[in-house]
């Protein structure tokens, strides 16, 4: 059975393996982990380190998102109107339209 450790535990070891004043075998014996789970756990906060300095709730992905919202409702908007000239032009060049259906019919 695998031991799970917390995320307080993992970045507690990983910020004393960064800091240099033991060795990885020594935090191994320290904490009864193995070296290797300390190197990869040493890896992932230099990794994401960056995203902590990030704001709160803002990401590339959740703006872009946004980006695409707005554009969308944009076309919406746009198609819209198109749809209203449309309806008003047909009603204009065929009269009004009996019972939904055009005089065509």
């Amino acid at each position: 059975m695998r031991k799970r450790y917390d995320k307080e535990f993992k970045a507690k070891v990983a910020l004393e393996a960064l800091k240099g004043e033991k060795t990885l075998q020594e935090l191994a014996i320290t904490y009864s982990v193995h070296p290797n789970m300390i190197a990869l756990w040493k890896k992932q906060v230099l990794e994401h380190a960056s995203t902590l300095f990030e704001k709160e709730g803002k990401d590339k992905a959740s703006e872009e998102a946004e980006r695409q919202k707005d554009a969308l409702y944009k076309q919406i908007g746009q198609l819209q109107v198109e749809n209203d000239y449309l309806k008003k032009n047909t009603n204009n060049c065929t009269g009004p339209s009996r019972n939904g259906r055009n005089r065509s019919s």
